[in-house]
């Protein structure tokens, strides 16, 4: 069947990016000073990017795009470079694509391809270099893991400054990877986008030992990802407990139900505590569900 899609003229392309906030499904990105397709997969062909490019380097093309093939796409992908090709893999992470995630390492096995991501995970890990110096395709989703690092416990000193208590980077839902070493045998807050600037104490009292997940039940979009990610945390990850923090508007609620539909769906069952913040900072309410 043939569908809708980007295509992007390299020749015009001059890399400005401006494209890039305007996809939302995250299908570009700018790699080795071009913009780039990494994923068929995630392209709607809806255009959003199309009016923001000033060269008029991208157009939609009607193509052949069913049934989706992974190998055929690696084949493409593989010649724009190795670069390219960690960009394509790191987002069907990112989107909890493990089935064409395996298609894309076989053919890259089968072709005698070495795999850019391997042991990446453990690099970022182990780099004692700060945040932003370590090379990467795209900082902002880098993961970093500072849980080590020396805390000032002086919660209780008001006239001074608190201690953030923030372990790990990055924390929107749709960026983070159940697989990250900071997740293993955790306990998790997942929190609604706005609990953090309504809630004072954010880190001293729900933060702090736990890692951390953000989301918007009412803004973001693909959240059926929110549930298999989470879905992976508790089965994979092996998380011991889920903190759903949200506000107490209605359609803050959403965030909650994607973690029980996450619970339900999984092998493992695990607690759910809910906690509500009101829109003044105050607790509403907080029990286990």
């Amino acid at each position: 069947m043939k569908r809708k899609i980007v295509e992007i003229d390299e020749d015009k392309c001059n890399g400005c990016g401006l494209c890039i906030p305007n996809c939302h499904e995250g299908a570009l990105q700018i790699i080795d000073n071009k913009a780039r397709l990494i994923s068929d997969l995630f392209c709607d062909g809806l255009g959003n990017c199309l009016g923001h490019c000033p060269q008029g380097a991208i157009t939609i093309v009607e193509r052949e795009a069913e049934p989706y093939d992974e190998k055929k796409v690696m084949e493409k992908i593989v010649k724009q470079g190795m670069n390219t090709v960690k960009a394509h893999l790191q987002h069907m992470i990112d989107h909890n694509e493990n089935e064409y995630l395996k298609q894309a390492l076989e053919y890259l096995e089968d072709n005698n391809i070495k795999n850019p991501l391997k042991n990446s995970e453990e690099e970022n890990m182990n780099d004692d270099k700060e945040p932003g110096n370590k090379q990467c395709n795209c900082p902002g989703m880098a993961m970093k893991d500072f849980s080590n690092k020396d805390v000032d416990n002086n919660e209780d000193d008001e006239s001074g400054k608190r201690t953030s208590q923030l372990r790990q980077w990055p924390v929107q839902l749709h960026l983070v990877t159940p697989h990250a070493p900071y997740f293993q045998n955790k306990d998790v807050l997942l929190a609604a986008d706005c609990t953090a600037y309504a809630l004072a104490d954010f880190h001293k009292d729900y933060l702090k030992d736990k890692s951390l997940a953000i989301a918007c039940p009412k803004l973001d979009s693909e959240q059926e990802i929110y549930i298999g990610k989470l879905t992976a945390l508790i089965d994979e990850a092996k998380i011991n407990t889920l903190t759903v923090m949200i506000m107490e508007v209605p359609c803050c609620g959403g965030l909650l139900h994607i973690a029980k539909t996450a619970v339900d769906n999984a092998e493992r069952k695990i607690p759910i505590k809910a906690v509500v913040v009101g829109i003044q900072g105050n607790i509403v309410n907080e029990n286990w569900v």
